[in-house]
């Protein structure tokens, strides 16, 4: 019964003319700032951080909620569209949501992928008002060594299923931790390959290389005639828009299994709405019937990552407000936002500030209805982006992701490592190699030098540790067979044969 009062207190308190305008002007910042290269929730936040030191807290929150999932939505525009990611989660959408724009169906992708982002979004937040404790208590039962094991069966599934050879996946998983690793130890304070280069003191900027590594060489690709097919404005129509029933049922089962791994996934300090996509999409391609369908349009590639995404930066406010630990880094902004109103998240956060907690809950029901209504009308918009021919689209492109790149870290390097990255992700398109495996290996590894650094410090250097945490033991578990599956045992077991068959005949 507290639990339905704590509702009703919550909507009362999120639909005030007040607070509705506010998660509106939210969650449209939010929206356009995700279609827009570059840019990302973090960059908006900030900006519109100073805005909210006027604001009663619970408006403030409920703004820069919006922009936060609102940037979700959006960011999967530009990489549908035009194969840019807006957000580094939405590298992942790029994989068949582009190959669906190059048959012409970008206003179904584009639709498919409001309606998961919606499922997503809204089972995210029955958990948040329902099961914040719950799940809370679960992800603090994950030991260094088990964050460790899941990040590496991420990285092992990215490499094995991706697209392609397993030995081209892995490889570009390596090059991913070792680009990871450069700039600034965290323990020591020294710099590591640098080769003495100041500005890579902070490493490699996340924006630039996911923005090099899809959009520039999109770009590129572009001018050598790899470029998108060019749409009539005249030809984008509602009934092209709407997915066929059979879509609509190859996105029904993805979404839910995405907002499941989204959910729990978010529910996790540090891991992240990227790591959530990611470990969606590969449990579609291991899931299905035929995974060679994935990378050239498949529905469920859309639908999986998109519901994951859009439900673990919602649960990430699970330990953020509750155990005041940030499930991700732009909710660590946020946390910073309370802080500056005197408010520190906790485990005694929605005792104290109950009207906070449940005003920005119901406010997330608000502002998923509002990017519903607010996306659908503007897909037909989007779409006609496409009658814009290349050469003078993707110039423009090109000066906003390098605005947007700049506007991350005020550095010029930063532009010049995204050009760099784009002319390396051409290249690597070239011979073959698959780009998303790189990304993933980057955003994860530091994550993953932090969790087995310490793992192996508490553990006293034995790496046995990793094997006798269950979880941890169950994930290793899941990674070497993953491996196994991989390893070409028929074309190896056939060569055999045919040297047995050969001896056989020369005898």
């Amino acid at each position: 019964m507290d639990l339905l009062n704590n509702i009703i207190a919550g909507f009362d308190t999120a639909i005030s003319p007040h607070n509705i305008l506010f998660c509106f002007v939210g969650v449209t910042i939010g929206t356009f700032v995700g279609v827009l290269p570059g840019l990302g929730p973090l960059a908006a936040i900030a900006l519109c951080l100073p805005i909210t030191f006027y604001l009663e807290p619970t408006t403030a929150m409920i703004m820069l909620a919006g922009i936060f999932y609102g940037a979700q939505y959006g960011s999967s525009t530009a990489s549908i569209l035009l194969n840019i990611p807006g957000t580094a989660t939405a590298a992942v959408t790029c994989l068949d949501g582009y190959p669906m724009t190059q048959k012409g169906q970008a206003g179904v992708a584009l639709m498919i992928t409001t309606l998961s982002s919606f499922a997503g979004g809204t089972m995210a937040i029955v958990l948040v008002m329902g099961l914040a404790p719950v799940i809370s208590a679960f992800a603090m039962n994950f030991s260094s060594a088990d964050y460790f094991s899941v990040m590496l069966l991420g990285l092992v599934a990215a490499s094995t299923l991706s697209i392609g050879s397993p030995v081209k996946g892995m490889t570009m998983v390596v090059a991913g931790l070792g680009l990871s690793m450069i700039g600034t130890d965290k323990y020591t304070g020294e710099f590591r390959f640098t080769g003495g280069v100041l500005d890579l003191a902070e490493g490699v900027s996340l924006v630039a290389l996911s923005i090099g590594l899809f959009g520039v060489a999109e770009i590129l690709s572009s001018f050598s005639g790899k470029g998108p097919v060019l749409l009539k404005a005249s030809s984008v129509r509602l009934r092209d828009m709407l997915p066929t029933r059979a879509q609509l049922r190859e996105a029904v089962m993805p979404t839910f299994r995405g907002m499941g791994i989204g959910s729990m996934v978010g529910a996790m300090p540090g891991a992240g709405p990227a790591l959530a996509a990611y470990l969606a999409y590969v449990a579609e391609t291991q899931i299905s019937k035929d995974p060679k369908k994935f990378g050239k349009g498949a529905i469920e590639g859309i639908a999986a990552p998109e519901a994951a995404n859009n439900a673990s930066v919602q649960t990430a406010f699970i330990p953020t407000l509750t155990l005041g630990v940030p499930g991700d880094v732009v909710v660590a902004v946020l946390i910073g936002a309370l802080m500056i109103h005197g408010i520190t998240p906790g485990p005694d956060f929605i005792a104290n500030h109950a009207d906070i907690f449940w005003g920005l809950a119901a406010s997330f029901w608000i502002g998923n209805i509002l990017l519903l209504v607010l996306n659908i009308p503007l897909i037909g918009i989007w779409v006609r982006m496409l009658a814009i021919p290349p050469r003078i689209l993707y110039p423009i492109m090109l000066v906003f992701v390098c605005i947007g790149v700049y506007s991350i870290r005020n550095s010029i390097f930063d532009v010049y490592m995204m050009l760099i990255f784009g002319v390396v992700g051409y290249v690597l398109s070239l011979f073959r190699y698959p780009a998303p495996p790189l990304l993933l290996g980057f955003v994860l590894g530091p994550l993953m030098e932090q969790h087995l650094r310490r793992a192996l410090l508490l553990g006293r250097g034995d790496p046995m540790t990793f094997i006798d945490h269950p979880i941890s033991a169950v994930f290793i578990a899941l990674s070497a067979v993953l491996v196994l599956r991989s390893l070409p045992v028929g074309a190896v077991l056939q060569k055999l044969r045919a040297m047995q068959a050969r001896r056989v005949d020369i005898e």
